[in-house]
């Protein structure tokens, strides 16, 4: 009733889930992450306590394939379970047990592990695998979810779609680096799920994304006239104090602006009545 991908990024610092299902609020059940040790997706008749259990074996610096033996080895329920394990480093393993409902199956490699169960077919699996290998040069998130997208593509849940999630882990890149969790999204009940996460992880970006140095515009000159007239003509004092109200903050840059911030600011509109 779900198909997921778990995997860690080329460096190997930032590790993550992607899932959607046929089931109200996936993101509920399915994934765990921990930054620096590893990520899993327990689905099927998912055993919620893979999750706890997992990720303290991966503590331990348990390899994915023994991890999941592990777990499976202590579960009398094991031949209804799907399970998905990806560490800190080495290849991701996946389980399918005996007894799920098919299409059931899935696929691992280094730094990824693919599975799904009551799927349209083996070409689910097939083209989330291929869209990972494609893509190493997205983000982490982008690329789990171009993974989910080509399983959805080709028939994902035989069942139909209800909801997605999307969860990134690694260290210090959560709002304001005060967290492990960099992206932390859930569609729970979607006529299309995976399409409207993928508008989630624009906002993401917009909202939460670093900018990127070598396209900051040194706040100076006509540049900055223009924004403070800007900024005064929509009743704010200061670009910071715009920022805060946007939720824009975390592109702040001092002494330059964001090109996405100066496009949001330029295209903000005085609230009607202020």
């Amino acid at each position: 009733m779900t198909f997921s991908i778990v995997g860690r990024s080329a460096d190997g610092q930032t590790l993550g889930i992607a899932v959607a299902s046929k089931f109200l609020a996936v993101g509920a059940a399915v994934p765990a992450a921990e930054a620096g040790i590893g990520a899993l997706a327990t689905q099927a008749f998912a055993n919620l306590a893979y999750r706890v259990q997992g990720l303290a074996l991966l503590r331990t610096g348990t390899a994915a394939a023994d991890v999941i033996a592990g777990l499976t080895a202590a579960d009398s329920g094991r031949a209804h379970r799907q399970l998905g394990v990806v560490g800190p480093s080495g290849d991701g393993a996946t389980y399918t047990g005996g007894e799920c409902f098919d299409w059931a199956g899935g696929v691992a490699g280094d730094g990824y592990a693919i599975q799904g169960n009551i799927l349209a077919g083996p070409q689910v699996v097939a083209e989330m695998e291929r869209a990972w290998l494609a893509s190493g040069d997205l983000s982490l998130p982008r690329r789990l979810h171009a993974a989910l997208a080509a399983g959805d593509a080709a028939g994902g849940d035989r069942r139909g779609r209800q909801s997605a999630a999307l969860l990134t882990v690694r260290h210090g890149a959560g709002y304001g680096g005060m967290s492990d969790v960099e992206v932390d999204l859930r569609v729970d009940d979607d006529a299309d799920p995976v399409t409207r996460m993928g508008g989630l992880i624009e906002l993401w970006e917009l909202y939460f994304g670093k900018p990127d140095p070598a396209t900051l515009l040194p706040l100076d000159g006509e540049l900055a006239g223009e924004v403070d007239a800007k900024l005064k003509a929509l009743g704010y004092e200061s670009l910071d104090a715009w920022a805060g109200v946007e939720n824009l903050e975390e592109r702040l840059v001092a002494g330059a602006i964001d090109p996405l911030v100066l496009e949001q600011l330029r295209a903000a509109q005085r609230p009607t009545g202020a």
